[in-house]
């Protein structure tokens, strides 16, 4: 599908608000969301087709050129396909016609999406970790979702109602004035809206395409270094000196008793189970919901808090810096896993940059993941070999600074913004010339892997990262997608 991409002087903004549908109106919503799904698990099963056909026939010694077609998985092919197999489908038949065709390209658009993924993946042109294939979404896990592109998307002019196609006008939980009124003014036009079920609530997100002024910072020539941690959320520090500290929340942590008992007077009911194909009793649908809605109210004071600090942050300083972290590797540390985790390091990086450039037009800089911000000391420059986590007061070797470990951190960043043009990225020593790093080194050594015994018993030399990008990008996409 393609991006959407905005005129000048606007910005691509999200509105969501809380219905309140009646009996009949969340029924067509489920039975939307359910063709959403019954159309994606669709896609999976007439793309894959031809993929285990293909291997069967293989394995008979048929020929490359006598093979079945591989089905291809773009959105307009998947799209021409199913026109032709709901008419004859028993599947879809009786009922395909009681939905939009939006909630059927919903599922298309995604399977479409995922197989591309999952090309991608296997072929080395995405980052992250390897994806599987598309599989089926199960009828009571999947997310109950579905989204609007064309029809009738709007807001009612009495702002409590919005309307959406084939399920009409619906009432929200709460007023639509914030989006009515730049509707009304012409600064505001909706693109697309998409409906969603989330702990016993249904949303509506509009994406829209808003006319935004820029908005003047409370300190354009000032720049603020912020260091993200668990015992503290956010020790920020100017490039006057100043050092503010944000607490830590830990909506999650105060909200631990609850859950587990939650949890465990769910773990006692009687749920659902796939090998007996047993159904989760009424008591236990109750616990369930009930365990849901505290997550839910956990995530919502989360998401409270992470606003308030990168909206104050980026309406005052015209310089943040921020470190590169690496969320994902640091959530594999099984002690500090929960406590990054509901901290939201990731999100406040996202909500960061995107508050900076669309809000403000401020100046945002991304230290680099390996700068020893924490190990260098913010007055002379000199950096420490090595700096355990449980230290949490710096002390300098070399000129005999004591400060404690996140405001040093939180200084060398402010430092960073004006780096490369007045020093060296070091709070105390703007004005000297850049020098290179301890031992000319500014990356952490790369861990060399084992080498791989082959079935001979001997150590065998596996082909190296990117000599396997490389052989399977030259390798045709059917070959690379094999199962």
């Amino acid at each position: 599908m393609k991006k959407f991409q905005p005129q000048p002087g606007f910005v691509v903004q999200a509105y969501r608000f809380a219905l309140d549908p009646n009996a009949a109106q969340e029924a067509a919503l489920r039975s939307h969301c359910g063709a959403a799904r019954a159309a994606y698990n669709w896609a999976v099963a007439w793309v894959t087709a031809s993929w285990w056909q293909r291997k069967a026939e293989e394995s008979y010694g048929v020929p490359e050129a006598e093979l079945t077609q591989w089905r291809p998985w773009s959105l307009p092919s998947l799209r021409k396909a199913f026109n032709t197999a709901k008419h004859a489908d028993l599947r879809f038949a009786d009922w395909w016609a009681d939905n939009s065709k939006e909630a059927y390209n919903t599922g298309l658009a995604n399977a479409a999406a995922a197989f591309d993924n999952y090309a991608k993946s296997r072929q080395g042109k995405r980052r992250g970790r390897k994806m599987g294939a598309p599989r089926f979404k199960s009828k009571r896990k999947a997310r109950l979702t579905c989204r609007f592109t064309t029809g009738t998307i709007r807001v009612a002019a009495d702002g409590r109602h919005v309307t959406l196609p084939r399920l009409g006008t619906i009432r929200t939980h709460e007023p639509t004035a914030k989006l009515l009124t730049r509707v009304q003014a012409g600064t505001a036009r909706i693109l697309s809206a998409t409906v969603r079920h989330e702990r016993g609530r249904w949303f509506a997100s509009f994406q829209v395409e808003v006319k935004r002024d820029l908005v003047r910072v409370a300190r354009p020539e000032a720049a603020v270094g912020v260091d993200l941690g668990v015992k503290t959320l956010a020790v920020m520090a100017d490039s006057t000196g100043e050092i503010r500290t944000v607490p830590n929340p830990g909506h999650y942590n105060q909200a631990l008793k609850q859950l587990r008992r939650a949890s465990r007077t769910v773990s006692r009911r009687q749920g659902p189970d796939r090998r007996t194909g047993r159904k989760p009793s009424k008591r236990w649908e109750k616990a369930n919901a009930a365990l849901g809605k505290l997550h839910h109210r956990v995530a919502n004071l989360r998401q409270d808090a992470l606003h308030k600090l990168t909206t104050a942050v980026t309406a005052e300083y015209g310089t943040v810096v921020v470190e590169d972290l690496n969320v994902a590797g640091m959530l594999r540390n099984r002690r500090l896993a929960r406590r990054i985790a509901d901290a939201g390091f990731g999100e406040i990086r996202r909500q960061l940059d995107c508050k900076t450039r669309q809000r403000h037009a401020t100046r945002i800089v991304v230290a680099d993941r390996w700068y020893p911000s924490s190990k260098t000391c913010s007055g002379c420059g000199a950096v420490k070999a090595k700096l355990p986590l449980h230290v949490r007061t710096y002390e300098c070797d070399a000129c005999g600074l004591v400060i404690d470990r996140d405001d040093n951190a939180a200084r060398n960043l402010a430092a960073l913004a004006a780096a490369s043009t007045t020093g060296t990225g070091v709070a105390g020593d703007r004005d000297t010339p850049v020098v290179s790093k301890p031992r000319g080194a500014d990356r952490k050594t790369r861990a060399t892997r084992p080498r791989r015994k082959t079935e001979t018993g001997r150590a065998g030399g596996a082909a190296l990262p990117h000599q396997r990008q490389e052989e399977a990008r030259d390798r045709p996409q059917a070959e690379a997608l094999t199962l």
